[in-house]
């Protein structure tokens, strides 16, 4: 479908579901990845394995949330390639509860993860395209985000606070030829579901 032969990108959640089906499409297209991944070795490595794709995949383990952890990731980036042409924010977690009784540090992580690891991400990432006046940018959100979901005020939340910034963002570096969009795939069947109830999947 593209070539992306000699194009950078940086996929997060790299390693499982969607981000894993990305990344692996990149490759195929020619692409060089940095792969994210928050925590998970085994799987880290026994995907490395399944790509067999040298050193055009190289896997970070790395809180996105984590403002200084993730400036620092950027410096070796640009130390090693320069500039990036694509990142994927796909990586996000869910806690869910319903909100009176939802712990206070399951909303904070939530919101830490999946909005302002997008925030971190991307505001480095935007650093780096504007060098060669180029870039796309694409956050994998959720239509939780403008449905919401009895139980996900958390998730629903940053979903709907990426959209927020995907377009204040795009606005900003437009004229530099640096696109940014989001994707807001279906019910998709991936691990990410598992702790769904069977009421709930009906539901959705």
């Amino acid at each position: 479908m593209n070539d992306f032969t000699g194009q950078k990108a940086i996929v997060t959640g790299a390693t499982r579901g969607i981000g894993r089906a990305i990344t692996m499409d990149l490759l195929r297209q020619g692409a060089v990845v940095v792969g994210i991944y928050g925590g998970n070795r085994e799987v880290a490595d026994d995907f490395q394995r399944e790509c067999n794709a040298g050193n055009k995949l190289q896997l970070h383990c790395l809180d996105v949330s984590d403002y200084t952890a993730v400036e620092a990731m950027y410096q070796r980036i640009e130390e090693q390639f320069d500039t990036i042409d694509i990142l994927i924010n796909n990586a996000g977690i869910r806690r869910d509860a319903v909100l009176a009784m939802m712990q206070e540090q399951d909303w904070r992580r939530v919101i830490d993860v999946n909005l302002t690891g997008g925030y971190n991400m991307a505001k480095f990432a935007v650093q780096l395209m504007m060098k060669q006046k180029y870039g796309r940018i694409v956050f994998i959100t959720s239509p939780m985000g403008h449905l919401g979901f009895a139980g996900q005020a958390n998730y629903a939340a940053s979903k709907a606070g990426q959209v927020g910034m995907m377009k204040s963002l795009s606005r900003e570096v437009a004229k530099r030829k640096i696109t940014v969009n989001c994707i807001s795939p279906g019910f998709i069947d991936t691990d990410f579901l598992e702790s769904l109830s069977d009421d709930q999947v009906r539901a959705l």
